[in-house]
């Protein structure tokens, strides 16, 4: 089980948060993943990035935090870091 939290946040929001809780939740569902990732929203993480919104990526233990993700960057975010952190929960 992964923890996905995705900053809701005033400037993260103007960059596009609401489209990305979007991508993340039509993703999970698409790939019934439902029971590997806990999707919330979150505020400021300071981080802020003048392109995109911070997302951070846990197990429950450690956790990553990502600024600067776009709808067009999210594709290659889901594999490489995502897909990446569920494939090492369930080793």
């Amino acid at each position: 089980m992964i923890f996905v939290s995705i900053c809701v946040g005033s400037s993260c929001h103007l960059k596009g948060s609401m489209q990305l809780v979007e991508l993340f939740e039509n993703k999970i569902k698409e790939e019934k993943l439902e029971d590997s990732v806990i999707l919330s929203g979150s505020f400021c993480f300071g981080k802020c990035n003048r392109v995109g919104v911070t997302i951070s990526i846990g197990d429950g233990t450690n956790e990553e935090v990502f600024s600067g993700i776009t709808p067009e960057s999210f594709s290659n975010f889901w594999t490489e870091k995502v897909l990446k952190k569920i494939k090492e929960c369930e080793a």
